[in-house]
Formats: structure tokens, C-alpha cells, sequence
């Protein structure tokens, strides 16, 4: 990277550098920031649009505020690498979402700036509250600031946030909501802009307070003089939800102006209580190929930056996520009561196309897991038939809904989970290890895992036949191709597994994804593999036919050994007896950081090689 391009921000190696500048030399520097996030992530892989769009407030807000004193809670961390940058980790950017390198997110303890480690969204505001409360309890002076999302505010955790910060007495909390799916229109926005700073000056706070006081002798003038100033400000200001609330709303605002944002909070600053600043961004801000399609520089891969990444339709089979949407279309087209429900992962769930070919059957109810599934309760009771796809990590989030809303009522409803199983590079906030230990413990639910395209197009066939609750679980990998091509109306056997390849003494018994990586490894050592398909109810006629005929057992899955299905089916030899040895692999108790799915398998001898050299040693 050319060193000129970057000369201010190689002088700045945290924020206490960052305030010795003049405030005029911030633009140059948010500029250059922008430079070296473009440089370097293209180079990475890793999140790009959103960290664009906060520089100015990441700059601002860092110049402003007396970090790391003052404390900042990022929602979900994507648009965090700026903050990265400005706390000391500038050169270690290049390793970022990489093996020993940076956490994807914000991470617990990286840097003293660090106070909580987030991956999942709507959190920030209930983090900082919580900050804010142990600080006035502790009698410290400090200003904590959560920044939100637009997409993270949609979430049911932020407005319990809020709701329950409105019930506090005498707390000083700022709340900053980065808005870039609006945009304000020129004829309100300067009106907007100029009532902002003139609700965030500390004289005008002052002023109202003292109005207030003057006025509560007199009742009926105090009511109509709060109605008037409300009345007014919601004319021009869309922040009346808030104030209810208990905030003191101020917006919305130029969020990609570091000069106009740092003069904003330093009157925020100034003020006591909970405040709300509504700020509107440019996703992708400065560089244009991002601002023009946002989505698809949310996370990008390796790319040049002079042309761009390469947006291109990937095949039907490229991965089980795109193979699910084509199911999805299919399938719509021949029922009529088939709808789908997404929290804000259409694209990445493969459900762009269904969303556009069917616009009134699709439903994105955002960041708002639990919901999901209620939702889904209430369409299927209404004679509908919902699939929901969700990923595995945030149906931690839904688990409630799953037992109440899902199992509970045995309706209709087919459960589709996304990133299933080890993910990669986003850390462990994002690995999708826990989802068959916490639903085979939950009655009435079928549970498959696919191991190839055919399987999974056979799996949502029978999973919507079945007219119960349903879960097809799948990873984030390559959807291969069967040797059993797909024929629609192909249903499974409840319950019943199959055998890829006939071998012997040692059977391999797979769940998932992998049953196609272990076949030429069976085959080149003459043991037997089976797709177990079923996690629940498992195919225990299959496990007694193994155990027949074979010394060894070996069950592998993609998720957690404990309380997995590995251990379920260990449990079922030891109590019927069966003279054979049982070895069950999968996710050990820890959490799996950011590196390649590819190499996270490698690391737990779970690959080709590691099974090969563990078959080869029992033999």
C-alpha cells in the first residue's frame, strides 16, 4: 500500500493520538481510513459496506469521547473494523476472521476498548445499559454510548433495552442509532439537522428544564406547553417513539460528516439523562461500487479493488443454502399454502428469488428470532403451511418458540436451519455446533441432516409431507451430488437411515454433510459407511445391523459431542449389550475461533485424512 495514501493514519496509533489533531483534519483522515479498509479487506475477505459507513462516527465519536474511560458497545460487530483501526490493531487488520488473527467481531479484552464481546445483533443497548447502571452505582463519571443498527433496532432485545432504560432515574446513557436505509429528504432534511443541534445544545436543555419548573405551579399551561413542544418536534423529527420511551431524542443527522457529528457530541456530552441520537449513513460510503450494491459488499471475499468483486448468480448447487431457495420456488409453485419466513438473512438463506417470485408468501419479520417462530405457529394454525429458515447460531435465540410455539402444538411447520455445523471465519459467535443437542431433547420433533443436494431436496419433501413439526438441519458448505439422483415426490422413510458403502469391521455412522467426504475412504479400506439421515428418531435398526456385523463403531457429526447424537447411539449399544467398540466424534467442548471450515475440520482430525489415519490405526 502506497504509504502517502494513508500518512495521517500512520501517526495515529490510538484514539489518544487520534485527539491531538485539529478537528479540520478529521475528513482527510476518515478519508484515508475509508483507503485503507478498501486496500486491506480486498486482500482479507471479510465485512466491508458497514465498517465504510461509520468511519465519521467512529472517528467522531473517539475524538469526542474520553475512551477507553468512556465506553462504546458495538451492535454485532460488523461495522467495527474503523474502531479496530483507530484502538491499535491497524497493521493486524490483514489477519482479521483468520487462524491466531483478529476476532471477526468485537471481542472481550482484545484492546482495553473492549469491554464486551458481540456477534449477534440487538445487544448493544442493554450491554451499555448495564455499563451505565455499574457506573452510577459505583459513583464513576463516565459516558457509555451504544451504537445500533437500523436492522439491529428491529430486534425484541433492543426494545426491552429501551424500555427498561426508561424506567431508571437520574442515568446518563447515549444511544446512537446508525441509520442507512433511510435517507432524508432535502427539503426536511436541513430543518431536521438544524432542530438537532439545537436540541442537543446544553442552553436549550437548560431552558426547557427551567420552563418546566416555572410551569408545573401552573398545570394546565404545563400540559399545553409539552403538547405544543412535542407537536412541534414530531412535525419535522421522527423520534416520538423514543421520547416516549424516556430519551431525549435528537435527529436525524448527517452520520458520514465527522466534523458536524463531533460538534453534536460535544453538546451530547454536555447533557444529562438518556439521549438519542438517530444518525443517517451511507453504506459503503466512499467507495462506489459499494454504495451502489451494499448488499453484496456486506461480507465479500477476496476481490481487486479497481474492478470490484464479481456478482454473479453461483449454480443451483453450489451450496445447500442455494439449493433450499431452488426447493423453496419449486415447491411454492405447486402449493398454494406454502409460505416462508425469514429474520433478516433472505440473501444468505437463499431466498432472494422466492421473495421476489412469491412477494406475499415471503415474510422477513428482521432481527427477531422468537418471533419467528410464533409467527409461524399463528400462520400454520390459520391453515397455512410456514417453512422457516433460520441460522443455526441465532436459533439459540428461538429456542423457546421451538418448544412452545413449534413442538408443543404439533403444527404444521417445517423448520429449515441454516449454517448448520462448523461455519469458519466469523468466530465463535457464529459456529452452528449446539442446534442437535438442544432439539433432541424436545418431543415431537423429526430431525434430518442432508448429505448431498438430492438428500436435501428428499428431506424437504418429506419434512413438508409429514404435516408435523419437521427440522431439516444443513451446513454451510457445498451441496454434492447424489448417487441416487433426486425424483420429486421421492419421500423418506420415517426414522431409517441407509448405507453408502458395505464393508466391514469397522462401520462409520454419519450425520450430515460429510458422508460424502468418508466415501473413498471406506471404499479404499473396505469399511462400512452409512448416512444416518435421521437424528430423530434414530434408526436404530440400522445401529443393531451394524453392530451385528462389524468390531467397531464410529459416529461423527457436525455439531457438539455432548449431549449429541453420537452419545445417544453409545448409550443404545452399552444397554443392549452389543460386543463392539464405540467411538464418537464431533466438536469438543469448546468454542471454535475464526478460521476456514476447511481448517477447523482438519484441526479436529474430522476430515478425510483424520478419519482415514484413525480407520487405518483400528485396523
Amino acid at each position: 500500500m502506497n504509504a502517502d495514501k494513508t500518512a495521517l493514519l500512520d501517526t495515529i496509533n490510538n484514539p489518544e493520538d487520534l485527539r491531538k489533531l485539529d478537528v479540520q483534519d478529521l475528513p482527510r483522515l476518515c478519508s484515508e481510513i475509508r483507503t485503507y479498509l478498501v486496500d486491506t479487506v480486498s486482500q482479507t475477505s471479510g465485512h466491508l459496506a458497514s465498517g465504510l459507513a461509520v468511519v465519521d462516527l467512529t472517528v467522531a465519536l473517539h475524538y469526542v469521547f474520553d475512551t477507553p474511560k468512556d465506553e462504546i458497545v458495538w451492535d454485532v460487530g460488523h461495522q467495527a473494523y474503523p474502531h479496530k483501526i483507530l484502538t491499535g490493531h491497524k497493521k493486524e487488520l490483514k489477519t482479521i476472521r483468520q487462524k491466531d488473527g483478529l476476532h471477526a467481531f468485537i471481542w472481550r479484552g482484545e484492546t482495553p476498548y473492549d469491554l464486551l464481546s458481540t456477534g449477534h445483533a440487538s445487544t448493544s443497548i442493554g450491554s451499555a445499559l448495564g455499563l451505565a447502571m455499574a457506573a452510577k452505582l459505583k459513583g464513576e463519571k463516565k459516558q457509555v454510548v451504544a451504537v445500533i443498527g437500523d436492522g439491529a433496532l428491529s430486534g425484541g432485545a433492543a426494545f426491552e433495552a429501551l424500555n427498561c432504560a426508561g424506567s431508571t432515574k437520574d442515568l446518563n446513557m447515549l444511544v446512537i442509532l446508525n441509520d442507512n436505509e433511510m435517507s432524508i429528504s432535502k427539503n426536511v432534511g436541513s430543518i431536521a439537522q438544524s432542530l438537532s443541534r439545537l436540541i442537543a445544545n446544553p442552553h436549550y436543555a437548560k431552558l426547557i428544564k427551567g420552563g418546566r419548573k416555572i410551569l408545573e405551579s401552573l398545570p394546565a399551561i404545563h400540559d399545553f406547553a409539552m403538547r405544543a413542544q412535542e407537536h412541534v418536534k414530531g412535525m419535522v423529527m421522527p423520534g416520538t417513539l423514543f421520547e416516549e420511551l424516556g430519551f431525549n431524542y435528537i435527529g436525524p443527522v448527517d452520520g458520514n460528516d465527522v466534523q458536524g457529528l463531533v460538534s453534536i457530541l460535544k453538546n451530547i456530552e454536555k447533557l444529562d439523562g438518556l439521549q438519542f441520537l438517530h444518525i443517517v449513513t451511507t453504506k459503503g460510503k466512499g467507495y462506489a461500487p459499494a454504495e451502489e450494491d451494499p448488499i453484496s459488499y456486506h461480507g465479500v471475499p477476496v476481490f481487486d479493488p479497481e474492478h470490484g468483486i464479481e456478482v454473479s448468480p453461483k449454480p443451483a448447487t453450489s451450496s445447500y443454502s442455494a439449493s433450499f431457495g431452488k426447493w423453496l420456488c419449486q415447491k411454492a409453485k405447486k402449493e398454494e399454502k406454502l409460505v416462508a419466513i425469514t429474520p433478516a438473512m433472505r440473501v444468505g438463506s437463499g431466498m432472494s428469488d422466492f421473495a421476489k417470485d412469491f412477494p406475499d408468501r415471503f415474510f422477513d419479520v428482521g432481527i427477531a428470532e422468537q418471533h419467528s417462530m410464533v409467527f409461524a405457529s399463528g400462520l400454520a394454525a390459520g391453515g397455512l403451511r410456514p417453512i422457516v429458515n433460520i441460522y443455526s447460531s441465532f436459533l439459540q435465540r428461538a429456542y423457546d418458540g421451538v418448544i412452545h410455539d413449534f413442538a408443543i402444538q404439533d403444527l404444521p411447520i417445517v423448520l429449515a436451519i441454516d449454517r448448520g455445523g462448523v461455519v469458519g471465519p466469523d468466530g465463535p459467535t457464529h459456529q452452528g455446533v449446539y442446534d442437535i443437542s438442544f432439539l433432541r431433547t424436545v418431543p415431537n420433533i423429526v430431525m434430518m441432516t442432508p448429505s448431498s443436494y438430492d438428500e436435501l431436496f428428499r428431506m424437504m419433501d418429506t419434512a413438508y409431507a409429514l404435516g408435523h413439526p419437521a427440522v431439516v438441519r444443513f451446513a454451510r458448505d457445498k451441496a454434492v451430488l447424489d448417487r441416487d439422483p433426486y425424483k420429486e415426490g421421492q419421500l423418506l422413510e420415517i426414522g431409517k437411515g441407509r448405507i453408502i458403502n458395505r464393508g466391514k469391521n469397522i462401520a462409520l455412522c454419519v450425520f450430515g454433510p460429510m458422508v460424502y467426504d468418508y466415501l473413498k475412504v471406506c471404499e479404499e479400506l473396505d469399511i462400512t459407511l452409512c448416512d444416518m439421515r435421521f437424528v430423530k428418531p434414530l434408526d436404530k435398526e440400522l445401529i443393531k445391523d451394524v453392530c451385528a456385523t462389524h468390531k467397531h463403531i464410529i459416529t461423527v457429526e457436525d455439531g457438539a459431542l455432548l449431549g449429541g447424537i453420537g452419545e445417544a447411539i453409545a448409550t443404545f449399544i452399552c444397554e443392549n449389550k452389543f460386543d463392539v467398540s464405540v467411538k464418537s466424534l464431533g466438536i469438543p467442548d469448546r468454542f471454535l475461533m475464526e478460521d476456514t471450515r476447511k481448517h477447523i475440520l482438519h484441526d479436529l482430525k474430522l476430515d478425510a485424512e483424520g478419519i482415514y489415519n484413525l480407520c487405518k490405526s483400528m485396523l
